[in-house]
């Protein structure tokens, strides 16, 4: 199979493994669950990518939670048994659509790739609302790995997502074969004194954090794009804020106090390529380096002309990476 990392925008196919999109009646190809916001977006690889979103059922067995959720992600049009999956993660209060422009690259790489939103997150069906805390998020990647995927996977996490990669290793290292830690942001200590704030307090912030000028600020932090772009980006990293359910699971979140993995860096000895950003304003490049020599088995890259999301913004030179380190060339 010829594969090459030329941006195209791919054609979804009506199938992903047999299971059926479910397709809006005026046949815009959007999934019927998501947002109706998601037809304003211009961005043709969100929208692409939007077109290819499906749920699965996961089985969820906690203590305060039992019932299938019925969980939002992006299935890869192949699978290739002799080759590890790679499975992407995404930021804090993120969702898939946030590789709109390196997953299909990293299909045209040749790599069997799934996007995953994670709990309490994304666009999975939470009128239900299991717990959100990070052992929760935990238990379910754990289960959707364990049920679809059953292979040790290449783990790739930016930001926030690396923490979740982190805190899931630890745990689980029988299900990782390789990490991918992008701009991580994994020494932070849980959501500190947001836990102890009242109900009603908290759920102002929640408010305060989906609204669109806060989002607006933080793109123009993350990336050095024009303004119309940004505020197209905006409406994508904000599209799943408008889940019925999402205020509820980022204060659940919020309240159980967050993630705190520092410790674990240390029992990690999975070969893991460390991912920094040349122009990161958010998560400082030192962090990266303290993670690189706390890890056992890591190499280090940096992505030029990039801020705190490369995979957004130099896609290409991101993709490369992986398809180096999925492969065995980075050492």
């Amino acid at each position: 199979m010829m594969c090459s990392l030329k941006m195209v925008s791919p054609r979804p196919p009506t199938t992903i493994f047999g299971l059926q999109r479910q397709i809006t009646a005026n046949g815009d190809g959007f999934p019927t669950f998501l947002p109706k916001g998601v037809k304003d977006i211009k961005d043709p690889f969100a929208r692409a990518l939007a077109q290819k979103i499906v749920r699965i059922p996961v089985p969820l067995q906690m203590e305060n939670f039992r019932g299938c959720v019925m969980s939002s992600c992006i299935k890869p049009t192949v699978q290739l048994p002799d080759k590890s999956p790679v499975v992407l993660l995404h930021c804090f209060d993120s969702s898939c659509l946030e590789w709109r422009r390196a997953y299909p690259l990293l299909e045209q790489a040749c790599l069997e790739t799934w996007a995953i939103d994670v709990l309490g997150w994304g666009f999975s069906d939470l009128q239900k609302l299991p717990p959100c805390d990070a052992a929760s998020k935990r238990h379910h990647l754990f289960e959707l790995w364990k049920t679809y995927i059953k292979r040790p996977m290449i783990l790739v996490g930016p930001s926030l997502g690396a923490t979740v990669a982190v805190d899931f290793t630890a745990t689980y290292p029988e299900a990782v074969d390789k990490l991918v830690l992008i701009n991580a942001n994994v020494y932070s200590e849980g959501t500190g004194a947001l836990k102890d704030l009242p109900k009603s307090i908290a759920y102002a912030g929640v408010k305060l954090l989906k609204s669109f000028p806060l989002r607006l600020l933080a793109n123009v932090l993350a990336f050095s794009s024009p303004l119309s772009e940004n505020i197209d980006w905006t409406n994508i990293g904000r599209l799943h804020c408008q889940m019925p359910w999402w205020e509820d699971a980022m204060v659940n979140f919020m309240i159980s106090g967050g993630y705190n993995v520092a410790s674990h860096i240390k029992l990690i000895n999975h070969k893991t390529l460390v991912v920094c950003s040349e122009n990161d304003q958010i998560v400082s490049n030192q962090l990266s380096v303290k993670l690189l020599c706390e890890l056992q088995n890591a190499v280090f890259r940096e992505v030029p002309d990039s801020g705190h999301l490369p995979h957004v913004e130099n896609p290409a030179q991101f993709v490369k990476l992986i398809s180096d380190f999925a492969s065995g060339k980075l050492n």
